[in-house]
């Protein structure tokens, strides 16, 4: 008892050490580093194959852990490849990874290093890498022998269309090897001095033999190759079904497309999953395959068909119920009897499936260069009654069946043939329907069921046999008898089921085949007298031909042949129902093609969308119900420079051997699809293409697109923008023009058009254009004059001037007085330019005064009346009388600039900063001192080309 105790003890404090143990290990950062890291190589496959382990866990821990693999080529530094691996990793685990190399292994030197992260949700954060393990080196060229050259790799097997890497070896450095891939010399990339490289694009398939590569060194008989096996692209099964004969046995078979298989590589499987059972079969033949019919009563099926060989594995899907996929086997025991000269009876027996289950069987009986169809439904034995037949005449009647109530394959034909026998000499008198005669003309009567009081008869003389009626929406009856002598044939009825378009039925799919199309509806509840089919045999055209055919009120399926049926061409069946009071209403719509064909063209297809890594497609305005079969879905096709497929697309070879990736797309209803994982600025080629059960449309031109730069959008954003304000800018500088013209540089106006002149109003010479000095009354003269080395002060003066600052000659401003009032006319000078204009005149001269005049020749008038009266004396009539040594005459704005012919003509620093009016007199005047009262506003003296202060 004390043992037992002691024992119990012992075990819980070792439970809770190593609990304890435990939680501090999970709440403390753990560095896990991978340990006794091997590589290995597999030739055959190009692979490296890597393991390691992990020490450090504890018994029956688990961790989930991240691995990151590098992997250098030639020297550590060149890593080639670097991925992340994650896995559960447990105590002493073995832990594996493999890498398949483009380039054989024995043409480099390869390197490996793995380190590793704990990424349990039991350990807390931060966490962080080991350290790496040592770098393993790969060199297999050491174990190669010592053969002068080696080609790798040895019977490489590759798909067509793929790329193939593919080096020589050299033991010593040369630059006289010559290599050829089927007789056609090829150039490589030297790797290092020993090694050269070969990349094969796109590689063909030539034969299954293989295709040949080989080295040769030359002037030597040196050579060494390999065969590059290169196999056909595994396609997809078409045409997948499963159908029983005894609801025993399913049988599966299917299209397997190109064989793959090549001598040395002939493995090529198909095999069988059903996913309700979980149950899966590996077939023994290409094409067809045995499943064994649950005895569960499982009523619906789900197989999975997958094809595989060594590069890929393909499969389809199909998913059916057992009952729908019955077909019948062949009829026995057919017997005719009770033959007569126009009669006989024939009968034969079907197969037993199940209880209750009802065969539709099609008879046809060929005589006298004619073929006459009859369908009827049994259960288990059939009989039919032939009549009408011609005496002594051989026949031959045949029969098969099918399921009644799901149509999906006729048997096999089982037939006999018989005679009729020799009719006696008496025949019993005929009817009215088989009387001979001449029939005179036809009554046709039609009743509009809507309106049952609304009848129409139209009498329609022989020898025709038709007429054209106008019908609307309605429903119709219509009434046929024949007329002659005699009387009146029994009357044919034909019913015109009024417009279904409001109805809301769903239209079912039909599947067609060489018989034609068969149909079946489910009965109504006993009150339909009768039932009708019609359709129209040319339906694309606007007078589409309808058909009907009329059925009797316990059929409930029928086959539905016609002549005018073409491959390729939708045709929409139309069931009704006659009611007791003969209305007909609609119960199914089907349709269907009696062959489906692949696709006759492409849809348009809008990209929209491009960004740098995509683009959209669509295809909106695609009808599917104007092609030649059932759209089941679209193929989009790409094609790149780089030859990678993007994720969802898979490898494709095209019919003109060349190779792309292919994206399927399932449902017909979606027309849009986003091309995603693209590169910036790179040029991709697609195609759009719908599929049909049949094929797929025609490979015609692809079109072409480019991926814009990746930052484009983002300078566009900024561009536009820019592009934008400056054109408005432009817009409303060009509005504003003649207001910055007004503003900034204004128009320089004509002194003959200025409206100035128009105050001088002179008696003598009314249209006065230029302006004569007397018809200005001044208030104010300065005369400005600077003796070298004086300087002079003027009593009232603005200004004082030094003598030695202007030596050469003066000129004359007339300037107004700030309060000046007078009455008398006076001109203002607007701009420079009329100085100018009125120096190209004629009408003033240019009189220069010396510069060492004493200043008191330089008077000033004291009142405007004598002014004018000095001017009278001296100035009015001409300025050419005034010497050209004596005195100078020049009108000049205090901010005009010389004249671009004279260049001494005036000062260019006009002495004042403001427009004043101004007049012009003659020099050389004189008169009294200035005094206070003087209305003159200074005296200045100016040089010739200098503004004096």
């Amino acid at each position: 008892m004390a043992l037992s105790a002691v024992s119990q003890a012992t075990f819980l404090l070792a439970l809770l050490s190593f609990r304890t143990y435990q939680s501090e290990v999970l709440s403390e950062p753990l560095l896990l580093t991978p340990e006794s890291l091997k590589v290995s190589i597999n030739s055959t496959q190009q692979c490296l194959h890597l393991q390691w382990r992990i020490y450090s866990l504890t018994y029956h821990q688990e961790l989930k852990m991240i691995f990151q693999i590098e992997i250098s080529r030639i020297k550590t530094s060149n890593v080639i490849w670097a991925e992340k691996y994650s896995t559960i990793v447990k105590w002493d685990q073995v832990l594996q990874w493999s890498w398949e190399s483009e380039l054989p292994l024995e043409c480099a030197t390869h390197f490996v290093r793995v380190r590793s992260m704990v990424d349990d949700a039991r350990v807390l954060e931060p966490r962080f890498w080991s350290s790496w393990t040592s770098w393993e080196e790969v060199d297999v060229q050491n174990s190669l022998g010592h053969d002068p050259l080696f080609v790798f790799p040895k019977d490489k097997l590759v798909e067509e269309g793929s790329n193939v890497t593919i080096c020589y070896i050299s033991r010593s450095p040369r630059n006289n090897i010559s290599c050829y891939l089927e007789d056609v010399q090829i150039y490589g990339e030297q790797l290092d001095p020993n090694v050269s490289v070969f990349n094969l694009n796109n590689v063909p398939f030539i034969r299954k033999r293989g295709t040949n590569f080989f080295c040769k060194v030359n002037e030597s008989d040196v050579i060494k190759g390999i065969v590059l096996f290169v196999s056909k692209v595994l396609e997809e099964p078409k045409d997948f079904s499963c159908e029983t004969r005894d609801f025993k046995t399913l049988k599966c078979a299917w299209d397997p497309g190109t064989d793959t298989g090549l001598p040395k590589y002939s493995f090529q499987s198909y095999s069988l999953f059903e996913s309700f059972s979980g149950k899966k079969k590996v077939c023994e033949h290409r094409n067809w395959c045995t499943w064994q019919v649950a005895q569960d009563s499982q009523e619906t099926y789900n197989f999975t068909l997958l094809a595989e060989n060594y590069l890929r594995s393909r499969s389809v899907n199909i998913s059916f119920n057992l009952t729908h996929r019955v077909h019948p086997m062949t009829p026995f025991n057919v017997v005719l009897e009770n033959i007569s000269a126009t009669n006989a009876s024939m009968t034969w027996k079907v197969h037993s499936i199940g209880n209750n289950f009802t065969f539709l069987c099609q008879i046809e009986l060929h005589g006298e260069g004619k073929v006459i169809q009859h369908n009827v439904s049994i259960e288990m034995n059939g009989q039919y009654f032939l009549s009408e037949l011609e005496p002594v005449t051989e026949y031959m009647t045949r029969v098969r069946c099918a399921a009644a109530n799901h149509f999906w394959k006729w048997s096999e034909w089982i037939g006999q043939n018989f005679s009729t026998l020799e009719a006696g000499v008496f025949r019993p008198p005929l009817s009215k329907l088989h009387a001979g005669g001449k029939i005179l003309f036809y009554n046709v009567v039609i009743e509009n069921l809507e309106r049952p009081s609304s009848l129409k008869l139209l009498s329609i003389p022989a020898p025709a046999n038709g007429t054209e009626l106008t019908l609307d929406q309605g429903s119709y009856q219509i009434y046929v008898t024949a007329n002659n002598s005699m009387g009146t044939s029994p009357t044919s009825v034909i019913v015109i089921s009024r417009d279904s378009g409001s109805e809301e039925v769903k239209e079912g799919r039909v599947q067609g085949t060489e018989d034609g199309f068969f149909m079946s509806w489910k009965p109504q509840s006993g009150d339909a007298i009768g039932y009708v089919v019609d359709w129209c045999d040319r339906p694309r055209d606007q007078a589409c031909d309808l058909q009907w055919e009329n059925l009797g009120p316990k059929t409930t399926s029928t086959i539905i042949s016609s002549d005018a049926f073409r491959p390729g061409v939708r045709y929409n069946f139309r069931i009704y129902g006659i009611s007791t009071k003969k209305i007909a209403y609609l119960l199914e719509r089907k349709t269907g093609y009696s062959k489906e064909l692949a696709p006759s063209d492409n849809p348009q297809v809008v990209i929209s969308n491009l960004t740098s890594h995509s683009f959209n497609l669509s295809w909106k305005d695609y009808s599917i119900d104007s092609q030649p079969g059932f759209i089941q879905g679209y193929h989009v096709y790409l094609k790149s420079k780089a030859e990678q497929c993007q994720p969802g697309f898979e490898k494709a070879v095209l019919s003109d051997n060349s190779v792309c990736c292919k994206h399927k797309i399932d449902s017909p209803e979606q027309k849009t699809f986003l091309v995603e994982h693209l590169q910036p600025e790179s040029f991709y080629e697609f195609l759009v293409t719908p599929y049909t059960s049949v094929g797929e449309g025609p490979h015609d031109t692809f079109t072409k697109v480019t991926t814009p730069d990746e930052y484009s959008h983002v300078l566009i954003r900024i561009i536009l923008p820019m592009i934008f304000c400056l054109l408005l800018i432009m817009i409303l500088c060009y509005l504003k023009t003649q207001w910055m013209k007004e503003k900034c540089y204004p128009d320089i106006p004509d002194p003959y058009k200025s409206s100035v002149l128009s105050l001088i109003k002179s008696k003598e010479n009314p249209h006065l254009t230029i302006m004569n000095v007397n018809d200005c009354i001044p208030d104010a003269i300065e005369v400005v004059n600077k003796p070298e080395g004086r300087k002079i002060q003027f009593s009232g003066a603005r200004k004082s001037l030094t003598e030695t600052e202007c030596t050469k000659p003066v000129y004359l401003y007339l300037l107004p007085t700030e309060n000046y009032s007078s009455p008398g006319p006076c001109i203002c000078f607007e701009n420079f330019t009329y100085n100018q204009a009125a120096s190209d005149s004629g009408s003033c001269g240019h009189v220069s005064i010396p510069p060492e005049a004493p200043p008191s020749q330089l008077g000033l008038l004291t009142s405007p009346e004598n002014l004018l009266k000095t001017l009278d004396k001296n100035y009015v009539n001409s300025l050419g009388e005034i010497s050209a040594g004596e005195s100078s005459l020049n009108y000049v704005s205090q901010l005009a600039s010389p004249l671009s012919g004279d260049k001494d003509s005036f000062p260019t620093n006009p002495p004042m900063s403001e427009y004043k009016m101004q007049m012009a007199v003659p020099l050389g005047l004189t008169s009294p001192s200035p005094s206070e009262n003087s209305s003159l506003s200074s005296i200045a003296l100016l040089d010739h080309g200098e503004h004096c202060r």
